[in-house]
């Protein structure tokens, strides 16, 4: 009897610690889908996030979002590599692939696109591009992604001619054409619209120039469109790479595009967010 009674207690204590280990995975699990996911942004993708955190969409998807704002790309792109960001929604793909080129060991991962913000070429003295005059000073970005995608468009416009191998991390010593004679002044990219009139065409970035009062579809002389030419600036999610197959996060990206956020956006941004909702094969076709 006391065999069968030793036996009996026995299976009673290892049932109790299975069931005590299932429920504290459950719990776990639970946990961990229900956990708070801090994205960073800067600018107005900031307020569109504040925006998508307390939206319905992000309720009924089960996911509970803080945004937090960084306002120097490099500096966020480090916290989201060191884990104090999870997801950061603020940068280009050709903003991304140049900080993992030079940060080989903090890379980060992209989990979806979000949209084209179109780059603008602004000017207070002419009203076209075919009307920039000989020897002309344009501004342009003092920082390798803004200045190479700048530069991109200068020549999507006609006014200069690049190297063949040109690429994200282009610069000014690539123009091997300058029919005009252009000079080139380097500023910090946020000052654009407080320099405009101090220069003959400065590029400004669509989110420098929202925060500018500027309308990149009315108020500038040339600007980007989306097609196959600009898809290194379409704009991503990003997170560590170790974190790029987390269901939550991926989430993120399927709520961004809901009919309901995207119509608040188009609204509060006059359509100067173009939504792309490309797989990111997108990026190597």
């Amino acid at each position: 009897m006391k065999r069968l009674a030793w036996w009996l207690a026995g299976i009673l204590v290892i049932v109790g610690s299975c069931v005590g280990i299932h429920e504290l995975t459950s719990y776990t699990a639970q946990s961990a889908q229900h956990a708070t996911i801090t994205v960073g942004s800067m600018g107005s993708d900031y307020d569109i996030w504040q925006h998508i955190a307390k939206s319905q969409d992000a309720k009924a998807m089960g996911l509970t979002i803080k945004v937090k704002q960084i306002t120097d790309g490099v500096q966020l792109n480090k916290a989201t590599a060191d884990g104090d960001v999870d997801v950061n929604a603020f940068e280009s793909w050709s903003y991304y692939e140049t900080y993992n080129r030079q940060n080989p060991k903090e890379k980060l991962a992209a989990l979806g696109t979000t949209y084209l913000e179109p780059m603008g070429l602004y000017s207070k003295k002419v009203t076209s591009v075919e009307a920039i005059p000989d020897g002309a000073t344009i501004a342009i970005a003092d920082n390798p992604s803004q200045a190479s995608r700048g530069l991109l468009l200068l020549q999507k416009a006609g006014l200069i001619k690049l190297s063949a191998n040109f690429g994200a991390l282009g610069s000014l010593k690539d123009i091997k054409r300058n029919p005009r004679h252009l000079k080139f002044k380097q500023i910090d990219d946020t000052t654009g619209p407080r320099i405009i009139k101090n220069v003959d065409a400065v590029l400004i970035s669509n989110t420098v120039a929202l925060e500018g009062h500027l309308h990149v579809l009315r108020d500038s002389i040339y600007h980007e469109s989306f097609n196959k030419s600009t898809k290194a600036n379409v704009n991503i999610l990003a997170t560590a790479a170790k974190n790029k197959h987390r269901a939550s996060y991926l989430k993120l990206v399927k709520l961004y595009h809901k009919a309901d956020i995207q119509k608040y956006i188009k609204q509060k941004y006059y359509g100067t967010k173009i939504n792309v909702n490309k797989p990111l094969s997108y990026f190597n076709d």
